[in-house]
C-alpha cells in the first residue's frame, strides 16, 4: 500500500487531537507534506474567533453552550462529508467533552447523540511538549491551564468509548512514522 493508494476503499476516519501545545499544528502539516488527506483547519478555532469578534471579548460561561452546538455541527458536517479512503481530522466530536468540562458545563443531548452516531477508526493522542507553541493565541489567557484541557479532552474520548493512542512527544516527522506504524498506514519517511 502507497500514500496514493489510502485516498481510495471505504472512509477510514483517524483524529488528531491534544490540549494545547501538543504540536498538533506541526503533525497536521507533516501529514500535508506526506500527501495525506487532512482537515487542516480546526474549526473550533475558527468559530471561536467568529464569536469573539461579534461578542468583542473571550467567550464566558454563559457564551459557551452556543459556541459548542456551533462547533459540534461543523465536526459532524466535516465528518459526512467525507465518504471515502483515509482522512485525518483536527480533533473530533470527542473534544467537546473536554472544552465543555473545562467551561463548567455538562455534556448535552445533541453531543451524546453524535458521539454515538459518529464514530472514528482510531484516536491519536499527542503528548503535551516542553513549551507553549503561540503565546498570542486567542483562546489561552493563562497556559497553566493547558494541563488540564489536555485532561479533559482525554477523558471525554475515554468517556465517549474509545481506547486513545498516545503520541509520544518528538519531531513532527517521527510523529507521523508512530501514527502511520500504529494505523498500519504506509510511513512516508520510509516511502521510496
Amino acid at each position: 500500500m502507497t500514500i496514493t493508494d489510502i485516498r481510495t476503499g471505504p472512509a477510514r476516519r483517524f483524529v488528531i487531537t491534544g490540549g494545547p501545545s501538543a504540536g498538533k499544528e506541526a503533525v497536521l502539516e507533516a501529514i500535508v507534506r506526506a500527501g495525506m488527506p487532512v482537515s487542516t483547519e480546526e474549526a473550533a478555532r475558527e468559530i471561536y474567533r467568529a464569536h469573539r469578534a461579534r461578542l468583542g471579548r473571550h467567550l464566558l460561561r454563559e457564551d459557551r453552550r452556543d459556541y459548542s452546538r456551533e462547533v459540534l455541527q461543523a465536526f459532524v458536517a466535516e465528518f459526512q462529508a467525507h465518504t471515502e479512503g483515509v482522512r485525518f481530522y483536527n480533533r473530533g466530536i470527542p473534544d467537546g467533552y473536554g472544552w465543555d468540562r473545562f467551561f463548567g458545563l455538562e455534556p448535552y443531548a445533541e453531543l451524546e447523540e453524535a458521539n454515538q452516531r459518529y464514530r472514528y477508526d482510531a484516536v491519536m493522542i499527542l503528548d503535551p511538549l516542553d513549551t507553549f507553541e503561540d503565546e498570542h493565541d486567542v483562546v489561552w489567557a493563562q497556559d497553566r491551564e493547558i494541563r488540564r484541557v489536555h485532561e479533559l479532552i482525554v477523558q471525554g474520548y475515554y468517556d465517549a468509548g474509545y481506547s486513545p493512542i498516545f503520541v509520544p512527544a518528538d519531531d513532527p516527522t517521527e510523529r507521523l512514522d508512530f501514527i502511520c506504524a500504529n494505523l498500519r498506514l504506509p510511513r512516508p519517511s520510509r516511502e521510496e
